[in-house]
């Protein structure tokens, strides 16, 4: 999930001195150390990869755990990672991933198959809250693995199943350690984020060694790293890395302009100028494309919060019309944010799939142009009727209130959401606007459902849109509107869960293209999201960092990253 939100200049800068009294300083050594300095908006949720479902969790151990396949950033084809190649089966209802040999965990033991199967299991077990589980189910049935030997995982499956090889990406764990753990029955506890770091064990590139809360991750190299260079030579070539922990965006930029940071993401706003002084900085701005995620406004549809003791909350009909979600789509100003928010460096959205997935994204779509006369005109129609200057109610008289939050530190999430109340008010529907610290926003989101509207942005996820299964199926944890369904709420969901078994079935590339299409407009008409817009995204680096290639799907092989001498 992305993250947003934002502070005064002066909490912004408060952070800074906090951070200088705190935190060893970033110095202009970052070169001679080998060290690596980035930052994150927020501190994570856990360090145990199969529970994570936030990108600040994410971000904090993705560098600590590998996978058996891996996406080039490149090409964004699957290539090998543990495991060194692998055969699919003619019947194509089998693959066999041949691992690669003498790879340890960083505490020193053995990786084997034996860690790939005791993964799967800990992910299908429906007792452990999990992303993956969704994108790995297939016709409602888990993948069967076998371990014939030490080196070799055989998956079992039960049809062929088209985006394996780029669903297979998860973290792998290691059993040695969180096995016994799982078999007491405190999987869900372990690896918390008041596990000391260094007792995460992976098979990334780096060692998390320290966290401190609201201030950084530092990492080390991890010496048992099994990716060697074209010469044989260890990776990663860094000696370590830093993630210091920047809620407020302009904190960041300071720090970025400092010299705190090597690398950032600027906003908008900061593009023409970083641009104007990358000479003077010694940096480079590159344009890395249009963003692969997407950005959205979304409406609570959960009956577990809005029907209490018997009694029906009206936001619950509001928010399930489709009537009333058209008019509010038709009222959102997507090119007065992209002017006013964005700075121009923006383009509408119309669908789920960003345009950089040239295969699967559906040029066909048609946007909900912003129109206040044309909203109006359909909330009248529908029975939300003006009781008097400046109040709408619905159909029964209830005045139209209800509450949109966002997360703090991204101010232009913050402007967007001032435009969206704006308009809404020129409509006679109040907004109780109140940004809200990510970790809170996102406990609303996945845990006590306490909330009518958010704006949030969630990642592309790779090329393959089965990957965004947990957000799609009506049973996935990341099912915003109303996740965890037992039964397909509507019809339209049921089609979508439908779809996706069909998509996933067809393994012609081209063939599986109409199923996705027809996800698309079905969340277009549907509207459980309302589409903004899609950033053009920057990355800015120091021209000291060496091997270091931004994509707009991600870095291309991190382990290469080096600072040139000095």
């Amino acid at each position: 999930m992305a993250k947003r939100w934002r502070n005064s200049v002066v909490a912004a800068l408060t952070v800074l001195v906090a951070c200088a009294c705190h935190v060893e300083h970033a110095s202009d050594n970052h070169a001679k150390q080998q060290i690596f300095y980035q930052s994150s908006l927020g501190d994570p949720r856990t360090f145990n990869p199969i529970l994570s479902i936030d990108g600040s969790s994410n971000d904090a151990f993705g560098d600590v755990f590998d996978s058996i396949v891996r996406m080039n950033e490149l090409t964004t084809l699957p290539e090998p990672g543990l495991a060194e190649s692998w055969d699919i089966a003619p019947d194509q209802k089998s693959i066999t991933f041949h691992l690669r040999h003498g790879i340890k965990w960083s505490d020193g033991a053995p990786f084997t198959s034996h860690d790939v199967a005791f993964t799967m299991k800990v992910m299908y077990d429906k007792r452990v809250p999990n992303s993956m589980r969704s994108i790995l189910t297939i016709d409602g049935k888990p993948i069967e693995v076998e371990t014939p030997d030490d080196y070799t995982v055989v998956m079992r499956l039960p049809r062929p199943f088209a985006p394996l090889l780029y669903s297979i990406g998860a973290s792998i764990i290691p059993a040695h350690i969180l096995e016994p753990v799982y078999k007491a029955g405190h999987f869900n506890q372990a690896w918390n984020i008041n596990t000391p770091p260094r007792d995460l064990v992976g098979l990334g590139q780096f060692i998390m060694t320290r966290y401190v809360q609201s201030q950084l991750l530092q990492y080390a190299a991890n010496p048992n790293f099994w990716m060697r260079d074209e010469n044989g030579g260890p990776l990663p070539r860094l000696r370590g890395q830093t993630t210091l922990i920047v809620s407020d965006l302009n904190a960041a930029y300071l720090k970025f302009l400092a010299g705190q940071l090597d690398v950032y993401t600027p906003r908008p706003e900061e593009v023409v100028a970083l641009k104007e002084r990358a000479k003077e900085l010694n940096l480079t701005v590159a344009s890395n494309g249009v963003d692969t995620g997407e950005l959205f406004f979304s409406f609570n549809r959960n009956p577990n919060h809005y029907v209490v003791n018997g009694h029906r909350d009206p936001r619950l009909d509001w928010f399930t019309d489709s009537n009333f979600l058209r008019a509010i789509a038709h009222a959102i100003d997507k090119q007065g944010m992209i002017n006013l928010c964005f700075h121009g460096l923006a383009v509408p959205a119309y669908g789920m799939v960003s345009p950089a997935n040239k295969l699967f994204y559906d040029p066909n779509l048609t946007d909900y142009e912003y129109d206040l006369k044309k909203s109006a005109e359909m909330l009248e129609a529908a029975g939300y009727h003006m009781a008097r200057d400046g109040v709408r109610v619905d159909p029964h008289g209830h005045p139209i209130v209800f509450n949109l939050m966002t997360n703090t530190g991204v101010p232009v999430r913050d402007q967007m959401c001032a435009m969206f109340k704006q308009d809404l008010a020129t409509l006679g529907i109040k907004v109780n606007y109140r940004p809200l610290e990510f970790t809170t926003m996102v406990e609303k989101l996945d845990s006590n459902f306490d909330w009518d509207c958010v704006l949030i942005g969630f990642g592309g996820g790779g090329v393959e849109p089965n990957n965004a299964a947990n957000v799609l199926r009506s049973s996935g944890d990341l099912h915003i509107w109303y996740p965890d369904q037992k039964t397909p709420a509507t019809p339209w969901e049921a089609e979508i869960d439908k779809l996706l078994e069909q998509g996933t079935a067809e393994m012609d590339v081209q063939k599986r293209v109409p199923y996705y299409w027809r996800i698309q407009e079905i969340i277009h008409d549907q509207l459980p999201v309302m589409e903004t817009v899609r950033q053009m995204r920057f990355t800015a680096y120091r021209n000291t960092l060496k091997n270091f290639q931004p994509t707009v799907w991600g870095v291309y092989h991190r382990e290469y990253i080096e600072f040139t001498p000095d």
